[in-house]
């Protein structure tokens, strides 16, 4: 059995991950680009914020605010931001799956700092109608964007309709629970959601290239060898 071409294999990895990468890099820039708009425009929020807030604020009622509270629990703090993805990664390790192990971890990781960074680089203010405790800083939002992070991931790893779709549920619930408690704006929420995604992908992409040459490749005792 004879190896497949190295340079089919390198073409059909790039083509693999180019466009992906491509839509999540663009997706990062969109941050980085609403990040700056809010950064050097007035301090009053879009309008679009002020409208989406005077709603959420309106149709507030213990109905709505205990799932809330309850998504601000899981998705931030020791529990939403160390305990829960220590479990997962320890989970993806003892079923065997040391690359989603380690794809996880960096994503993670990579979307926190990017969260923090923004947030101390803008330095966006947090509604006025909050009603939870929160550190300083508005865009983009933590919550969501370690939701949408390991949404992508997930649905990555296990590529299943009903992983996406509850990963998406996931991520959307979440951000809409940031804004009706009042810790962030619509486009906090908005511009973590296209974060925690884009870096997700972005965090893939190579190490879907480097799998992809490796699995296509024969493995060494398998190859055909010539008489001597």
């Amino acid at each position: 059995m004879t190896g497949a071409n190295p340079h089919e294999l390198h073409s059909a990895a790039q083509v693999q991950r180019r466009w992906p990468l491509i839509s999540a890099s663009v997706a990062v820039g969109l941050v980085l680009l609403l990040g700056a708009i809010i950064a050097f425009r007035p301090t009053e929020p879009f309008a679009v914020d002020l409208k989406w807030m005077e709603e959420v604020v309106e149709h507030r009622s213990p109905v709505w605010t205990v799932p809330a509270l309850f998504f601000n629990y899981v998705g931030g703090g020791i529990l939403g931001s160390v305990v829960i993805p220590v479990v997962i990664f320890l989970l993806l390790l003892a079923f065997r799956r040391p690359w989603g192990a380690t794809y996880f971890a960096l994503a993670s990781v990579l979307s926190v700092i990017c969260v923090q960074l923004l947030k101390h680089t803008v330095g966006r203010a947090r509604p006025s109608e909050i009603l939870v405790i929160a550190d300083p800083g508005s865009f983009p939002s933590g919550h969501t964007a370690n939701a949408a992070t390991m949404a992508v991931v997930f649905g990555i790893l296990f590529p299943r309709v009903w992983v996406w779709c509850a990963g998406t549920a996931w991520a959307v619930l979440m951000a809409i629970s940031r804004t009706y408690l009042g810790a962030h704006w619509l486009s906090d929420t908005i511009g973590g959601l296209l974060l925690g995604a884009g870096v997700a992908v972005i965090v893939w992409a190579p190490l879907a290239y480097r799998l992809a040459l490796e699995s296509a490749r024969p493995h060494p005792f398998l190859r055909r060898t010539g008489p001597r």
